[in-house]
């Protein structure tokens, strides 16, 4: 590396966020729900390796298996994942304690039922938990807690000594491996050392995606570290500066696509993000994918609909934390155990963070967002984090939908006799959800049935849903969205899909709905371009 010369972090660079040596995503942040994880999701995966590692190699060769709990792992790293296994039950001891205090407070609870005071029952909290939940009755008479999270981000069970980081170059793998299912070792195709998340490293790392630097300087970025992995560091940068750069807004408001559910609408004043998960750009989707380059120098807002790993992605947002001035949230249940704070889990990792409810208003230089209610999609969990938004911009009205899955349309006829009519209508349409314990499963602690399972789904809108939000909110352009179709995404999706696959059949019907009454409508792919003038 000539010392002289300005460098850059290499589009083709990716980067991912681990807890634990396992990818990061929201569920493994906050402290009960990260040891509940720990123990029920990661030992639980790596003990059925290490107890039958021919199956999970086998399973993961077949087609159809991206997404399933298989190790992607090979004989040779039987050793490893055992050592995982012991590290957990001996150095992280007390969040296997927390995960089982979990199960023995819900037993304790279930067994108050005779609606009583439970004032006694604080005798009775198992100890990792004391002090940190609050007890109560519902209207029912039914006992039930809440985490007091505050205390808990303050507490020894939250360990920034369990986040350290990746880096990875898809010139060196072409694909991604599926990030939920499996553990990250380091290999010849990786670098990891243990940075936590709010190292003044990282953000200066990435800086170097669009201001270069000396290799000196990039230099002192690694230096305090010890580095992991094959991959050498000086290999991820480039004196070339990237192709594609950002193009401001002259007029009018500009809306794109970005990816998966990810949207930007700019103006010549403001920029905001919705649900970005922003692809690193390879040789294979180099035109396809609008990467970091082309974002702003500065980003105003990002706002987040729903607590999944698919819209609150870890990995981009500390990607842009340097640039980016205040994310907006919903408002969580306060203290449920399905329900973590998102506010609380970004102050973390030193974001500004504002917190809304239904109908709260975001004042915006030439417009607003408005948080609006979002039903479905959570497996019938009281699940409080989630909205959809409207935004308006010099009168233009674009709202996204995320997942909502409609079971109400009365809600949506209340809500335009407030917004009127919309310019741009974007909404996913992932209409045969995996079943809810795919994603909050390892939370519960009595066995869920089948039935139960099958019935209860993280399902989006379907095409009678979908339909009932065209014709009560008379679009002028309707985006499909967040189908996971975009191979790049695959590493956190995991979905594939066949022509008669009822999630595109649906949203095949709601194009063909669209083309009949006139409205231009398509399924979002890749990068689109929006100009609202």
């Amino acid at each position: 590396m000539d010392r002289s010369t300005e460098l850059y972090l290499r589009e083709d660079v990716y980067f991912e966020p681990l807890f634990n040596h396992w990818f990061a995503w929201p569920y493994l942040i906050p402290p009960v729900t990260a040891a509940r994880h720990m123990v029920n999701t990661h030992r639980r995966i790596m003990t059925s390796f290490v107890n039958n590692y021919q199956l999970h190699i086998m399973a993961v060769n077949e087609p159809g298996m991206a997404g399933a709990e298989f190790l992607n792992c090979t004989q040779e790293q039987v050793a490893d994942i055992r050592r995982l296994i012991d590290e957990i039950d001996s150095h992280h001891a007390d969040m296997v304690e927390l995960s089982n205090a979990v199960k023995e407070l819900d037993d304790i609870l279930r067994a108050h039922s005779s609606g009583e005071t439970i004032e006694k029952l604080y005798e009775k909290v198992p100890s990792p938990l004391k002090g940190y939940v609050e007890i109560f009755m519902d209207m029912y008479h039914n006992a039930s807690y809440r985490l007091l999270e505050g205390l808990l981000y303050r507490s020894k069970f939250y360990k920034p000594s369990l986040q350290s980081v990746s880096f990875g170059m898809l010139s060196k793998v072409k694909e991604r491996p599926f990030a939920l299912s499996t553990p990250r070792l380091p290999d010849e195709n990786h670098l990891q050392f243990d940075a936590h998340y709010n190292a003044p490293e990282l953000d200066e790392l990435f800086k170097l995606r669009d201001r270069p630097a000396d290799a000196a300087t990039i230099e002192r970025l690694f230096k305090p570290y010890a580095l992991r992995g094959g991959l050498d560091y000086q290999d991820m940068f480039t004196a070339d500066a990237p192709r594609k750069r950002h193009q401001p807004v002259a007029t009018g408001v500009r809306v794109q696509y970005i990816g998966h559910a990810g949207f930007m609408v700019e103006t010549n004043e403001v920029t905001l993000l919705v649900d970005p998960v922003i692809a690193s750009r390879g040789s294979d989707n180099f035109d396809d994918v609008l990467s970091f380059s082309e974002l702003p120098p500065k980003i105003d807002f990002i706002c987040l609909t729903h607590n999944h790993q698919d819209h609150v992605s870890f990995e981009t947002l500390l990607q842009l934390r340097y640039k980016t001035d205040t994310i907006v949230v919903p408002k969580n249940n306060g203290g449920s155990l399905s329900d973590p704070s998102l506010r609380m889990m970004l102050r973390q990792f030193n974001f500004h963070v504002v917190e809304v409810d239904d109908m709260d208003e975001v004042h915006i230089a030439g417009g607003r967002i408005v948080s609006l209610p979002f039903l479905g999609e959570h497996g019938d969990l009281n699940v409080r984090s989630k909205t959809a938004w409207l935004v308006e911009l010099h009168g233009k009205k674009i709202f996204f939908g995320a997942d909502s899955s409609n079971l109400d349309p009365h809600m949506y006829r209340h809500i335009h006799a407030i917004s009127g009519d919309i310019d741009l209508l974007a909404i996913g349409m992932e209409c045969v959800g995996a079943p809810y314990t795919w994603l909050y499963g390892a939370l519960t602690t009595k066995l869920v049935t089948k039935k139960i399972k099958d019935s209860r789904r993280l399902n989006g809108a379907d095409f009678e849903q979908a339909a009932h939000m065209v014709e009560t909110f008379r679009p002028k352009q309707v985006c499909i969205y967040a189908l996971g179709m975009e191979p790049w995404y695959n590493y956190f999706m995991g979905i594939e899909y066949s022509d008669d696959s009822k999630q595109i059949t649906e949203s095949k019907k709601l194009l063909d709905l669209c083309l009949e009454r006139g409205i231009p409508a398509e399924r979002m792919y890749a990068y689109r371009r929006f100009e609202l003038v």
